[in-house]
């Protein structure tokens, strides 16, 4: 086991080193290019997630759509996630984290416009699509299409179910002593309830569940930057001076240090935010009745309020309650920092953060069963769904009873098999993505 773990770390910080970090960048700055800097449609896609679209009752709306998504993708990473690149990469790693998230939405709106073009209407008359669809009906690249449902089916056990209840796990026991199985089977029985629905339940759960799970945890966040706002220009200045590293003339270990925090924050945000993975587009493509263009605009929205907005202001609340309070922050866990900040709360800051850990955990898990559905009734037909669902929910108790250091590899390594077909299939068909008037 122990030579596995070291197999999957090797690969997974060779391939984050360079390739991915020029593949996914690439990308991202390609089409910030090509759409002319279609950031600025941001108030656009917010208005346009909020507005009425006049889609009949029990059906995917272009918003429920979104929220599907930032259920997925607004997780633990966007909170322990946060707490860990600081550890690992320096506050440096906050900015590039941001800024793969503001470059992404450009990314964002392509896939998603590709697969809103390409999806498929289902027997039953909802739709279905994602990278799969556009690289097997436009590319002619079955190989391709299958790799990339694969890595989805395989990750969606990792990163959507076994992760997240462990993470669910973990926050619960900060707070009190429960069996791992108990927590197990009543995250996955919870789960179970609302993914036997099919996406329309999955949709209407994530509607309300992410805005309430959102609004909590900010204004944890916003109490730590205003009871340290005199340290947050120092904060501000802090994260943006050793991304860039102004003295690194002064050694040449600076520069390692650059491309430790790029690689982590880079990284961390494609684990939070998943514009280039390919995930977004399967959940964007659910929505009935509006054009590939308007749902592009709305889906795009949804890296904006994960990084640029949620990671953000994650990493500058916990700078800032570093540099108020470093004796705190001595010999502390990287997966623990997080805690330390909540705890200036003035009461319940822990409770208040496992709450939110619990909510975004368990939001991710729901979300991440469309993504693997999906992939399934690519691979197998809508037959293969069921039992999908019924080892998707198997697994969400496996997280919760199991040690995950493997298992948090082998699901960074498997977003990464994910990005790959995407990123191709975005680069070939970027001529057909055209700058939104």
């Amino acid at each position: 086991m122990e030579e596995l773990q070291y197999i999957v770390t090797t690969f997974q910080e060779y391939l984050w080193s360079f390739p991915m970090l020029f593949l996914l960048f690439g990308t991202h700055l390609c089409f910030t290019w090509r759409l002319r800097f279609i950031q600025r449609k941001i108030p656009e896609g917010i208005k346009l997630s909020v507005a009425g679209t006049g889609n009949k009752k029990d059906s995917v709306t272009p918003y429920s759509a979104l929220a599907t998504a930032l259920a997925a993708t607004i997780g633990t990473g966007n909170i322990v996630g946060i707490s860990t690149a600081i550890a690992i990469g320096g506050p440096g790693a906050v900015f590039w984290c941001w800024v793969t998230g503001i470059f992404g939405i450009a990314t964002c709106y392509a896939e998603c416009f590709l697969s809103m073009k390409y999806r498929v209407r289902q027997p039953d008359g909802s739709y279905c699509g994602g990278p799969m669809y556009v690289l097997e009906h436009r590319l002619k690249k079955k190989g391709l299409a299958v790799a990339f449902a694969l890595f989805t089916f395989l990750a969606s056990f990792g990163i959507g179910s076994s992760v997240q209840s462990y993470s669910i796990r973990m926050a619960i026991d900060q707070q009190i002593s429960v069996s791992p199985h108990i927590i197990g089977i009543v995250v996955g029985v919870l789960a179970g309830l609302i993914i036997i629905g099919g996406n329309e339940q999955i949709a209407k759960v994530c509607t309300w569940l992410v805005p309430c799970m959102s609004v909590l945890y900010l204004c944890g966040c916003f109490y730590i930057i205003i009871k340290n706002h005199a340290f947050l220009p120092e904060a501000v200045q802090t994260i943006v001076g050793m991304a860039l590293a102004p003295r690194a003339a002064a050694g040449g270990a600076c520069g390692g240090a650059v491309i430790l925090g790029m690689r982590t924050g880079i990284s961390r945000g494609l684990f939070t935010n998943e514009a280039g993975l390919g995930s977004i587009p399967m959940a964007a493509s659910t929505a009935e009745n509006v054009d590939a263009h308007r749902q592009g605009l709305i889906s795009m929205t949804g890296p904006f309020w994960d990084t640029v907005v949620l990671c953000a202001i994650t990493g500058i609340a916990a700078v800032s309650s570093m540099l108020a309070h470093p004796e705190n922050y001595r010999a502390v866990k990287p997966d623990a920092m997080c805690f330390v900040a909540f705890r200036e709360l003035p009461f319940g800051g822990d409770m208040i953060l496992t709450i939110s850990l619990t909510l975004f955990a368990f939001a991710t898990i729901i979300g991440w069963n469309v993504y693997g559905s999906c992939a399934v009734r690519y691979l197998w037909g809508e037959a293969g769904v069921k039992v999908y669902q019924v080892f998707y929910m198997f697994f969400t108790y496996l997280g919760a009873v199991m040690t995950m250091n493997l298992v948090w590899g082998i699901s960074d390594l498997l977003n990464s098999f994910m990005a790959i077909p995407n990123l191709i299939c975005l680069w070939l068909l970027r001529d057909e993505v055209r700058p939104v008037k």
